[in-house]
Order: structure tokens, then sequence, then C-alpha cells
């Protein structure tokens, strides 16, 4: 019999998919700017003919765990609880079942992610068929009469080779009345036949208005004074910009002082081919610590977003006007492929890394070497 996941085991283990200093998406009131995907859910709700798969795609951070636990709690509602003219997933924050939900303890869910090793203190880095043979037990189960069950995958991206077999062949032949909702920023690398089987609700960026408002939303709920704490000016140009209408990108970037380290590194790309290496060297002793985890990852991720932008300038010829010209210097005519393929070095030595649990600083280090020889050559 599948297990609920008790409060105290949720306060003991962090959650993998929950940004540290803010609410879960689960507990996230509104879902911003894809209205329209509510809809079209809750059509095929109230049609009769809700499909059994429903794949969200769309960027990290764009929106797709608070839709799909909003369309967990809809599904799992008392009918009484549900707009009675299916025009909205809206579920009273006080019903027993969105309590359940919250807390992800209604018999009706199941949640499948990676799970937390708690010998090694870390998450582990995909969701492994074990976790997945929980699904059959959860199927076998006898549902109460007219309810629904839900299995939550998040994401799917993390689901190993065995893991997404097993998932594929409950999807193939799935219960009455038993709806799998599975999250993906990258739908292509999914199996066919998976992807095949779903309905997919596809999350775009969000708009510069509508990002500022979900921002709001999320900085509300952490506690801290919205006019306060959402940047102004020059500042959330810069995180509009980095953030790509990621609402996850905006806050990890602001609570991390991603905007601090956007600005190091664009001045260290900026001089190559000269490296100061003792600046480098302060950089990686700064986020390399087990404590800076949260750094290290922005680091990470925002070098690699700034080398693909100057790639993306120079193949282009579109972009920021500093972006074009520092491209035009580095990459230049005929060096195209060559960066391109050093940018999927870094991300393939990143990946390692982060597999294997390997030396942070060096990675940094060796990054930079990488540049320094590329910019030379």
């Amino acid at each position: 019999m599948a297990r609920a996941v008790s409060v105290a085991e949720m306060e003991e283990s962090p959650e993998s998919d929950r940004l540290e200093g803010f609410p879960h998406p689960r507990l996230t009131a509104r879902v911003y700017g894809h209205e329209d995907k509510e809809a079209a859910f809750a059509e095929g709700f109230q049609s009769g003919r809700l499909h059994h798969g429903w794949l969200v795609t769309g960027p990290e951070g764009v929106g797709k765990a608070t839709l799909a636990y909003r369309m967990t709690r809809f599904l799992l509602a008392d009918e009484r609880d549900r707009d009675p003219f299916g025009q909205s997933l809206d579920v009273p924050a006080d019903s027993p079942s969105s309590r359940q939900v919250n807390v992800l303890a209604h018999p009706g869910l199941l949640l499948l992610r990676r799970p937390w090793d708690v010998k090694a203190k870390r998450f582990k880095t995909e969701i492994p068929v074990d976790e997945v043979r929980r699904l059959r037990s959860f199927l076998n189960l006898t549902a109460a009469e007219g309810q629904y069950r839900v299995v939550l995958i998040d994401t799917a991206d993390d689901l190993n080779a065995n893991a997404a077999n097993a998932v594929l062949k409950s999807l193939e032949e799935p219960p009455a009345r038993t709806v799998f909702i599975l999250l993906t920023s990258q739908p292509g690398r999914l199996l066919p036949t998976v992807r095949s089987r779903c309905r997919t609700l596809d999350l775009a960026p969000l708009s510069p208005d509508v990002l500022k408002r979900a921002v709001a939303q999320a900085i509300s709920a952490s506690g801290e004074n919205v006019t306060a704490a959402v940047p102004a000016g020059d500042d959330w140009a810069l995180l509009e910009r980095l953030a790509g209408g990621s609402v996850r990108r905006v806050l990890s970037l602001q609570t991390g002082g991603g905007l601090d380290l956007e600005r190091r590194l664009e001045a260290f790309v900026a001089a190559l081919p000269s490296v100061d290496w003792l600046a480098v060297h302060s950089l990686a002793d700064e986020v390399s610590s087990a404590a800076a985890e949260t750094k290290f990852n922005l680091v990470r991720g925002l070098l690699s977003s700034l080398i693909a932008r100057l790639i993306r300038a120079q193949a282009t010829g579109a972009g920021a006007a500093s972006d074009l010209a520092l491209a035009r210097r580095l990459i230049g005519e005929g060096r195209l492929a060559a960066w391109a393929s050093l940018w999927e070095t870094l991300a393939a030595e990143a990946a390692t890394v982060e597999a294997l649990n390997l030396d942070k600083k060096s990675l940094i280090l060796q990054t930079f070497a990488h540049l320094e020889m590329a910019s030379r050559s």
C-alpha cells in the first residue's frame, strides 16, 4: 500500500523542488500567465472526457508545479468544492482535500520525485525505479466511489531509464479515474511513447508585467515586505533579462546575490583573454564550500547563460550591443563551432562534478582555463 508522507518527515527532509526561503509551489495561491492552460484542463474535466495523462512543460520556474498542484487539488476535491461552471481550478484553501494535498497526506495522491539520501545528506541525482515501484501498489488500491487518483511526477526529467519504462507501463493501461501529471523542462528527452500518451500543456516564459506580479506574490508569501524586496530600476531590468521569464530564477538571483555575481562574471569574461587569477581563486573559494551551494549553482548557471548568450549573439547578429561587441571580439568569424563545443564541454564537466560530488573549486578554475584558451586561439 502506498504510504503517505507524514508532516514530521516533510519537516525533517528537504524538498528538491522547493527554493529555500520560499513556500513550496503547492502552497502558492495563484498561477500567473497560464490562465488558458487552466481553462483547457477545466474544459476537459467539465466535458467528461478528461485525458488520463498530462504533460506540463516549460522552462524551470514559470509555474509548472504551481499549476500541477492546482490541477491535483481540483481533481481530489469534493464535488461541492469545485467551480460548478467548470471555468476555474480554484478550490477553497481550508477544504479537507486542499489541506491534505498541501501536506502530501491525501490518500489519492502519489508524488514521485528525487528522494533525499539521508546518509549522503543530498538529493539523489535521479528518480530510481524503486521509487516508481510504489506506483503499482498505489494503483492497486481501490479508490473511493467516484473519486479520482493523481500520480504527480516532479519532474519526469529525473526518471532514470528503468523508472521511465515503469511509468510507461502504467500510462499504457491506466485504471479508471486515475490521472497522471508529469512535469518536464525537457520534453524532447522523454520517451516518445510517454509523450504520445499525454496531452501537453506548454507553459511559456512569463511576460515582464506578469513576472513582476508573480515575484511579488512569492515574496509576500515568504513573509518579506514586497515593496522593499522587489527590485526596481537597473536592478530589476538586469534581473528580468537574466531570468528569462522565470519566477524561480528571479528569486534565486535576488536571494543568492545573483546581480553582484553576474556583474563580476561579465567583468571576468570582458577581460578575456586576460584572466585575473587571484580574483578567480577568490570567487572559487567563495562559492565552493558546502554552505555556499546556492551561490555555486548560480555562478555555474550564470556563466553558462553568459557564454550561450555570446554564442547566440555571434550566430544571429542580434542581442544587446555589449553582447554583440564582446562576441565579435572573443568568438569572431570561423570560431563559432569551437565555442559551441566549449559550451557543451563546460556543461558536461559541471554535470560530472554534480553527479560525483567532486571538487567545486577545481571546476571553477578549470572553466576559466578553458575560456582563456578559447579566447586566445
